[in-house]
């Protein structure tokens, strides 16, 4: 337990913190896929939000024809005023391609959907549906910032789980490529970026007036870029981190579709792109190196972290995790952001007709 200030405004769990916040003015974003149906982790969030009685929940669902039906039943048997947007149905899609929207599908773009339904409420705070230990204190949590004067504010925490150190795309790739950035470039988007304890969390929250300015990345480089823009629009004054306490969710493997090698690319392909878009220009041909040696110290650091703990760390797999991200230190290849809703050729009326026409469709 500690009390250290960042460069941006850091709020602390002291004990056991739920602070009075405007939740009967907010709008929470729960991302699903088909993975979560009726898992034990997604019952805990949707449970939790029950008692926290949000304004408004909106589900982005990503799943196939065959179980969206079912899928948007279970949840509306939750006593919550839910809004679901099914991301895959005929109708959205043909509304995408029309205006040129379309194009790869990931988790930013579905969050991206649901995020103009939400927009109707004054707040609207993001999080994931894989948390075991989702506790309803964490939406007030997110909240408090906002009604305290800041635009942004982001959830961090320790990814401690069965004695070892986890957050490792957070840990290896992430931190010590913005350290190496910085190492060579005197920057306040680097200081901003450096500044957030957790910057790969999912959980987040934002004024609607940000919220309609964010373009979000439609992959695993959501927040990322998440943070890029609230650096341009709420900056360091504005922007707070909130300590959300024990927390565990699920691990991906290294290897495979959407293994942590995977995400190390969309999460630097964001990351470039933010830095470069506020002045930062990389040397691709030195920095992979460079990242290579800062990484190496930090798994020296966490190694010997892990054992002032007396928690495992498997010192080889961390480095051999670091010699994988190395190939997503280049250049950003693509800017394919959704645009911000606040300029957007569509409406989110748009989205909700065709999502509520797509959805009869499948549930008969």
């Amino acid at each position: 337990m500690e009390y250290v200030q960042e460069r941006v405004t850091t709020l602390h769990d002291l004990g056991d913190a739920t602070p009075h916040a405007p939740v009967d003015r907010a709008a929470v974003v729960v991302p699903m896929t088909e993975r979560e149906y009726a898992g034990l982790a997604a019952e805990r969030v949707l449970s939790s939000l029950e008692r926290v009685a949000p304004a408004r929940v909106v589900v982005p669902l990503r799943a196939s024809a065959d179980r969206a039906g079912a899928f948007a039943d279970w949840l509306a048997e939750y006593d919550l005023p839910l809004s679901v947007v099914w991301c895959d149905g005929p109708q959205v899609a043909a509304l995408l391609a029309e205006h040129d929207l379309d194009g790869h599908r990931g988790k930013g773009r579905d969050v991206w959907l649901a995020l103009g339904a939400a927009l109707s409420e004054e707040f609207v705070v993001f999080h994931d549906a894989d948390t075991k230990t989702y506790d309803a204190s964490y939406v007030h949590r997110l909240l408090f910032p906002l009604a305290h004067g800041h635009a942004f504010s982001k959830g961090y925490y320790a990814r401690v789980e069965n004695r070892r150190l986890y957050g490792r795309l957070f840990r290896l790739f992430y931190a010590p490529l913005v350290r190496a950035l910085a190492d060579a470039h005197d920057a306040a988007v680097l200081d901003y970026l450096a500044a957030f304890r957790y910057a790969l969390a999912g959980e987040f929250a934002a004024t609607r007036d940000l919220a309609s300015r964010l373009r979000m990345q439609r992959d695993w480089g959501l927040e990322v870029g998440t943070l890029g823009d609230a650096f341009a629009h709420a900056g360091f004054d504005e922007s707070a981190q909130v300590d959300l306490g024990a927390y565990e969710h699920d691990h991906r493997a290294v290897s495979g579709p959407t293994g942590l090698s995977d995400m190390s690319r969309g999460v630097g392909r964001a990351l470039f792109t933010a830095v470069e878009e506020h002045g930062v220009t990389p040397d691709y041909d030195s920095l992979p190196d460079r990242y290579r040696e800062t990484a190496r110290r930090f798994v020296r650091a966490y190694g010997t972290d892990a054992a002032f703990n007396g928690l495992d760390y498997p010192t080889d797999e961390e480095r051999s995790q670091v010699e994988r991200y190395v190939d997503a230190v280049a250049p950003p290849t693509r800017d394919d952001r959704l645009p911000a809703w606040a300029d957007a050729p569509i409406a989110p009326r748009d989205v909700r007709e065709c999502s509520e026409a797509d959805l009869r469709e499948v549930r008969g």
